[in-house]
């Protein structure tokens, strides 16, 4: 009877499964080879967007640079061809091309398409002792997100080659030719099916691979832009394009200074505050080592890179609190000891080290751990007593056999301590009035009537008027207003006390609501779109970066969690009949004439770029209209009615909310950092003091500039 029941209840479990809202077995999925990567590609690395795509060469590359870590490879060379086209080449001893014992297959293939493949798990036999790619994933995840593939090898006399395309091989290995090289070529295209926009950014390779030239001496690092070139490239010989001398960009890097050299590049245009470079580099065995070098310079920003096994850190780790913990410990103790920190003064603290210090910190670790395929993080727990102990030694040392360079890195550091306080005194102040005043928010700021920080926006506007109009144009649930009374206070080289001196600088800060210093809090954003409006002029410029200084220097999280946008107002209002157009550029206005029937070609150039300033008078409106009711013609060899807005204070509150507010339409730019080093770099030579630098960027770049004359 018992029996009975169970088939029973058995055949209605199997027809409830059956059912179409079900949840049964047949709803589980099971992704075979590579499919896992195509199915949820940000796993493997990080987002499909252009970091994401920029990240596919960062991948191929560490294989190439962990053959020149383990000695085997001195070369490598990246190409970017044309047809986004990726190509990596080393003169290391090229990938196994002999059948795996496991799949049976060439190791090659196995590499190229199975995940968690590959010599970076500790094997003797060959394998790498220290590698940046620990998960073994690299290689095939990149395969998989692309449309084309092609892998040659050169090993033992002999060239072999393999294709592929979205992770599935085309055929097998085969042997194509001879050689007397060793090396491995790599060539791969994007997916359009996974990444939406494909745009490698050559800059943005370069200043990776010189960074990774400063980590590995004696590695020749060559990037060479042939996008352009439409000549005929065969991927599969070894430096060839080198070879063929091409009319295209290139550079190549070599250095033997190592961390001591990317410390002086980093400080070339800084003030440095003690002449010797800080060194240091020992191996805590056969295979692992520490290398640190530091700088203190003439300013109050921080530059802390950190590495390990060569792949960039840039959340930190173990290996940076190492670094930290004794750089604070030994820098109170010299002090201390050498009378150079009077005895009523407080002990250095963290924040008071790090203030215009310039340091790069580089682990190299057989046993590694990250957090995360993206590698942003380190975890294991021995970098950081091996920093701790190898770093305390030689900088101790370094102290007592530089006495002029300590006391000078110690009196920076006592003004840094002192300025902390007078910092502090003046945040809490402001702290303590808004909290004496019931956090009253600023007297300029129309707030939005939602207290949802996800659905509010502020728009931070340039000017009393642009201030009026945009309150209002806008939406009163979702939208704020912040007017900013002309220029802002340049941070770049201003301390937090003078900052907040500055009464448009405390709106700004009070009005956000998370503070700042080391009582910022993310977690109190009042609003989660802070959007850049300023006018379409280099006053607006100028202040549009004003503010952008203040954001990355003191709110760098907002940046960071995508917080940061600028609006794009028009340039243009061009009316037609009854129909009413914008233009975001000149470009853009030009489209616009000629899909209205314009030959511009007849137009005198100076009428086009000589469009009426100011707004639209009602009789250009009514003769427009008009004519539109006639069915007149107009004339196409003279410009419609078109207005050049030199300010959102021009602008009609009407005009500002379907061009820049409304979320319907406007046009926004997300605020990123792709590289934090040049990011640094641009703002210090921008908005710093060393005018010779500044003047020399101008005139590098002058030939970039749009001009508004």
């Amino acid at each position: 009877m018992a029996k009975k029941e169970e088939k029973k209840q058995d055949n209605n479990v199997a027809k409830k499964s059956n059912t179409k809202d079900s949840y049964g077995a047949s709803a589980i999925q099971i992704l075979e080879g590579l499919e896992p990567v195509r199915k949820r590609p940000g796993m493997y690395i990080g987002t499909t967007g252009l970091d994401g795509l920029h990240h596919l060469i960062t991948e191929i590359f560490d294989n190439s640079r962990d053959e020149a870590m383990g000695g085997f490879a001195d070369d490598i060379e990246v190409t970017l061809l044309p047809g986004n086209r990726i190509r990596v080449t080393d003169n290391g001893r090229g990938i196994p091309v002999d059948i795996h014992k496991q799949t049976k297959v060439s190791a090659l293939e196995t590499i190229m398409t199975t995940l968690h493949a590959g010599g970076k798990f500790g094997g003797e036999d060959g394998g790498y002792k220290v590698s940046g790619g620990l998960h073994g994933v690299g290689a095939s995840v990149v395969n998989a997100l692309s449309i084309y593939c092609k892998v040659t090898v050169h090993k033992e006399g002999g060239i072999y080659m393999q294709e592929y395309s979205q992770g599935k091989k085309k055929a097998l290995v085969k042997k194509i030719g001879s050689t007397k090289k060793n090396g491995t070529i790599v060539v791969f295209e994007p997916d359009p099916a996974i990444f939406p926009i494909i745009e490698f950014n050559p800059n943005r390779v370069m200043d990776h691979m010189r960074q990774q030239a400063y980590l590995v001496k004696g590695l020749r690092i060559t990037v060479i832009d042939a996008t352009q070139y439409t000549g005929k490239i065969k991927e599969e010989d070894v430096f060839k394009i080198r070879e063929l001398e091409l009319e295209v960009p290139s550079l190549s890097f070599y250095f033997e200074g190592g961390l001591l050299s990317l410390v002086k590049f980093m400080n070339s245009t800084q003030k440095p505050v003690h002449k010797n470079v800080f060194y240091v580099e020992k191996k805590t065995n056969e295979w692992e080592s520490v290398e640190v070098s530091l700088q203190y310079v003439d300013d109050i920003t921080c530059r802390l890179s950190a590495f390990a096994n060569n792949i960039n850190t840039p959340e930190g780790g173990t290996h940076v609190t190492g670094f930290k913990t004794a750089l604070t410990r030994i820098l109170n103790s010299y002090g201390r000891k050498n009378n150079l920190i009077k005895e009523s003064e407080d002990n250095f603290t963290g924040e008071d080290v790090l203030e215009g210090l310039t340091a790069v910190v580089s682990v190299k670790l057989r046993e590694i751990q990250f957090e995360g395929q993206t590698k942003g993080k380190l975890g294991t727990v021995e970098a950081q007593g091996s920093v701790n102990t190898i770093f305390s030694e030689a900088f101790m040392y370094f102290l007592e056999e530089n006495p002029d360079d300590a006391k000078a890195i110690i009196n920076k550091v006592v003004l840094a301590l002192k300025a902390r306080k007078a910092a502090k005194a003046a945040k809490d102040s402001v702290l303590r009035k808004g909290a004496l005043e019931g956090m009253t928010l600023p007297g300029k700021l129309a707030d939005c009537q939602s207290k949802s920080a996800e659905e509010s926006e502020i728009f931070i506007v340039e000017g009393d008027s642009a201030g009026g109009t945009a309150k209002t144009g806008r939406d009163r649930r979702t939208q704020a207003i912040l007017p900013l009374r002309g220029k802002i206070l340049n941070i770049e080289r201003a301390r937090l006390d003078r900052m907040l001196e500055s009464e448009q600088i405390k709106n700004l800060v009070i009005a956000l609501g998370t503070a700042i210093g080391d009582t910022f809090d993310i977690s109190k954003l009042r609003y989660h779109k802070i959007i850049i409006a300023t006018d379409a002029d280099v006053d607006g410029a100028h202040i549009r970066t004003l503010i952008l200084t203040l954001l990355y220097r003191f709110f760098r999280p907002l940046i960071d969690g995508g917080f940061v946008y600028i609006a794009q107002p028009p340039l243009y209002k061009i009316k037609s009949g009854k129909e009413v157009f914008y233009a975001y550029s000149d470009s853009d206005r030009d489209s616009i004439y000629k899909n209205l029937g314009y030959d511009l070609s007849k137009i005198n150039k100076n009428v086009i770029e000589g469009v009426v300033e100011t707004e639209l008078t009602e009789e250009e409106g009514e003769e427009s209209d008009e004519e539109a009711k006639k069915d007149k013609k107009p004339n196409k060899n003279k410009l419609p009615p078109t207005q050049r807005y030199k300010g959102l204070g021009e602008m009609n509150s009407d005009e500002l909310w379907e061009t820049t507010m409304d979320p319907a339409r406007r046009i926004l730019k997300q605020v990123a950092v792709e590289s934090t080093a040049v990011a640094d770099k641009v703002f210090d030579v921008l908005m710093g003091t060393d005018v010779p630098a500044r003047k020399s960027f101008i005139q590098s770049n002058a030939t970039k500039a749009t001009l508004d004359i």
